[in-house]
C-alpha cells in the first residue's frame, strides 16, 4: 500500500509566502510529493492536463486551497473539482482567514472536506493532512476491495450459468439433454393446460443404429449422432420448438401450440433433413443413407392428464413407424 508521505498534495494559494510556508512544513514532516498552484485556474490546467493523459488516475491525492483568491474563488473551484468523476472523493481542505469564515458554509456545501484557519499552525496542519490522507487511502482500499468483490461476483455468476448450461446440455451432441427435456415438457404441459392449446411431442429414433455402429465403429456412430442432432435442431423453425437427446440414438421434440396434423408436417421436415445429410449406411435390407423414424402425438391437456401420457402416446406412434418399415412418420 502506498505510503501517506508519498501521496500527492496540491497547495493552492495566491500568496507565495503562504505556499512556501506550507511546503516547508510538509517537506520537513517527510512529505515528498508536493505541487504548488497560485490560482484556481492553475489547478484546472493541472487537472485537465492529467485528464488528457491518464483520466482514470487523479493528479493529486489531497488539495489544500485558499478560500478567497483573485479570479475563481476556492468555493467555486471546489464545486468544479467535485464535478470531475475521479475527484469526487479527493480530500479538499480549505484555508480560511478570520474575515472569510462565512464562506465556509458555501465551501462545505460544494464538497469541502475540512478547513484550517489562518495563521496556519504547523501541528494542526500536519494533523489534519495526515487524517485526511489516511481516510482517503482507506476509502480507496475499500473501493478497490468492493470492485474486486463485484468482479468476483460476476465471475461466480458466469461460472454458475456455464455450469447450469453444461448440466442441461448433452455432452456429445451439444443439444439439450434428458434433464432439460424433463423440465421443459413439464413447463410446456402446464402452459398448455392454462391456455388450452394443443401440445405436440415427437419421439425420433435413428433407424438401424446398432448396425451402423457395428459396421463403422463407435467413433463414426458418435459423429452420426452429432450430425443428426444438428440437422434436427436446424430444421425446427420456431423459437418455441425444442429438441433434446432422449437417450442413445433417440431424440425428442416438443412442439407447442400445434395440433397433430400440423406437427406431422414438421416431423416430415425433420425426417427429410436427416435423409438429406446422405450419411452412408451399409445394410442390405435398408436404404443406403441413415434415416430416422418419428412418432407424433398431440394433446390439449386437461386436469386429469399428465405429460407422461403424451410421451407414452408418442412412443407408441414411434413403435408403429418402426414396424411399418422405418424412415417414416406415424401419428397417434
Amino acid at each position: 500500500m502506498e505510503s501517506l508521505y508519498a501521496m500527492k498534495i496540491l497547495i493552492v494559494d495566491d500568496s507565495e509566502d503562504i505556499r512556501e510556508l506550507i511546503r516547508v512544513y510538509l517537506t520537513k514532516a517527510g512529505y515528498s510529493n508536493i505541487l504548488l498552484a497560485a490560482s484556481a485556474e492553475q489547478v484546472f490546467q493541472l487537472l485537465h492536463s492529467n485528464e488528457a493523459t491518464a483520466p482514470e488516475f487523479p493528479a493529486v491525492d489531497l488539495i489544500l486551497m485558499d478560500i478567497i483568491m483573485p479570479g475563481l474563488s476556492g468555493v467555486e473551484a471546489c464545486r468544479k473539482i467535485r464535478s470531475i468523476e475521479c475527484y469526487k472523493d479527493i480530500p479538499i481542505i480549505m484555508v480560511s482567514g478570520a474575515s472569510d469564515i462565512s464562506q465556509l458554509d458555501a465551501a462545505f456545501s460544494h464538497g469541502a472536506s475540512d478547513y484550517i484557519k489562518k495563521p496556519i499552525h504547523k501541528i494542526e496542519l500536519l494533523a489534519r493532512i495526515w487524517a485526511a490522507l489516511k481516510l482517503k487511502r482507506e476509502m480507496a482500499h475499500r473501493k478497490m476491495r468492493e470492485k474486486e468483490l463485484v468482479t468476483l461476483a460476476i465471475q461466480l455468476k458466469e461460472a454458475n450459468e456455464k455450469l447450469s448450461r453444461l448440466s442441461m446440455t448433452d455432452g456429445l451432441t451439444g443439444i439439450a439433454n434428458r434433464r432439460l427435456f424433463d423440465k421443459s415438457i413439464e413447463h410446456e404441459w402446464k402452459r398448455a393446460q392454462r391456455s388450452q392449446q394443443p401440445l405436440s411431442l415427437m419421439m425420433i429414433d435413428i433407424d438401424y443404429f446398432k448396425s451402423y455402429n457395428d459396421n463403422f465403429g463407435h467413433q463414426a456412430g458418435d459423429d452420426c449422432l452429432k450430425q443428426v442432432a444438428v440437422a434436427l435442431k436446424r430444421a425446427l423453425r420456431r423459437p418455441a420448438d425444442f429438441i433434446a437427446r432422449y437417450g442413445g440414438e433417440e431424440f425428442v421434440a416438443i412442439i407447442p401450440e400445434m395440433d397433430c396434423e400440423a406437427a406431422r408436417g414438421v416431423a416430415e421436415v425433420l425426417r427429410q433433413a436427416v435423409l438429406s445429410l446422405h450419411i452412408p449406411h451399409v445394410r442390405p435390407d435398408h436404404a443406403e443413407w441413415v434415416t430416422v423414424s418419428l412418432g407424433v402425438s398431440s394433446l390439449v391437456p386437461n386436469m386429469g392428464q399428465t405429460f407422461q401420457e403424451l410421451i407414452a402416446k408418442s412412443d407408441e406412434a414411434l413403435y408403429t413407424a418402426k414396424h411399418a418399415g422405418r424412415n417414416r412418420v406415424a401419428t397417434l
